[in-house]
């Protein structure tokens, strides 16, 4: 008889066992320098009444059943933001969670449906500590794993490097050879059709469906992200705040917000933000985004209501989520992310 190919058959298992047992001493480092930190580790409730509202994420959808018989529908989240936002609200100010997550239409070598997110939050503090945070996990999970490279596939990151930092619109500018800013007026609407002509002039395919977020995601992912955190990690600040639903804008330029993503190896391992703590503005970002999710997917999901109460009450803060398991997967050079999942999704 064959031997069996699932990941519980004894051969393989083997095999993978010494990245889950880095998976573990990972972790526990992780967990202990934020402990050392002053933070406290938090633990979501998984189901919620929203998933999220960004226009590209797909949740899992189910139903939970009161005393009454009355099914509400309820989401398993795609992060812990929303609950975490309210534990700030309700007095926390330095908190983390290892959450398990599931995004919907995402699998592949660094995608699971269901994945481990690292995500915490400083009150009071800017943004760039969030950097600091991640460069700082960066070397840990290396010295954990006993490696001297993170690595993907032929790609190698020094992880005791200094990251390199620059905006997307710098970023654009080098590698796709676009005047991202130029496609943005003063108050940070996108102007399509600008964008559209530069990306044509680089050789950029552009549909005349698409819109100006489509056309940036594609320069993004086509032009930019390969040449990212080589060498060295990278950092990808000042996000245009049409890209950043949950940051708040950057105070010298109304165009660019507080957000900022980390690079290695050409993936990306983590998304901060300063965050957006008015109501108002947040109720309208959402609003924008879950019509766009209507007109592309022909879906909505509903607003948290109490989340967006709990953020009148919010502090200023800044928080990060980190890809855990790609961490591990760069870490340890392991080529797909179920191989670094100790039960990976069927």
């Amino acid at each position: 008889m064959p031997e069996s190919s699932s990941w519980w058959s004894a051969t393989r298992h083997a095999d993978r066992r010494p990245l889950l047992q880095a998976r573990n001493r990972i972790q526990a480092t992780l967990r202990s320098h934020l402990g050392e930190d002053g933070f406290t580790e938090v633990d979501p409730a998984c189901l919620q009444i929203s998933p999220g509202n960004e226009t590209h994420l797909h949740a899992f959808a189910t139903e939970a059943i009161g005393n009454d018989g009355v099914p509400r529908a309820m989401y398993l989240h795609t992060s812990p933001e929303f609950a975490m936002k309210k534990l700030l609200a309700a007095g926390e100010t330095r908190i983390h969670a290892f959450a398990h997550v599931w995004r919907n239409r995402e699998r592949g070598a660094l995608h699971s449906p269901e994945f481990t997110m690292l995500e915490w939050y400083r009150v009071g503090q800017d943004y760039s500590t969030l950097m600091q945070d991640c460069a700082a996990f960066l070397r840990l999970a290396a010295q954990a794993a006993g490696a001297a490279q993170l690595r993907f596939r032929d790609a190698t990151c020094d992880p005791t490097a200094a990251p390199e930092r620059l905006s997307v619109a710098e970023a654009m500018q080098r590698h796709a050879g676009v005047d991202l800013l130029a496609t943005l007026s003063p108050d940070g609407h996108a102007d399509r059709d600008a964008l559209a002509t530069q990306a044509t002039a680089v050789s950029l395919r552009v549909a005349e469906d698409d819109t100006w977020s489509d056309i940036f995601s594609r320069l993004l992912s086509d032009r930019v992200e390969p040449h990212l955190g080589h060498g060295r990690p990278t950092i990808l600040d000042r996000y245009p705040v049409v890209e950043a639903a949950l940051a708040r804008p950057c105070a010298d330029d109304p165009r660019e917000a507080e957000r900022f993503e980390l690079y290695a190896c050409g993936v990306e391992l983590a998304n901060g933000f300063g965050e957006l703590t008015d109501p108002a503005e947040q109720r309208r970002r959402f609003a924008a985004e879950m019509d766009e999710k209507a007109r592309i997917y022909g879906i909505r999901y509903p607003l948290d209501e109490d989340f967006l109460a709990a953020l009148a009450d919010m502090p200023d803060a800044s928080g990060c989520a980190m890809g855990f398991d790609r961490l591990v997967m760069l870490a340890t050079g392991a080529p797909r992310i179920d191989d670094v999942l100790w039960v990976p999704v069927g």
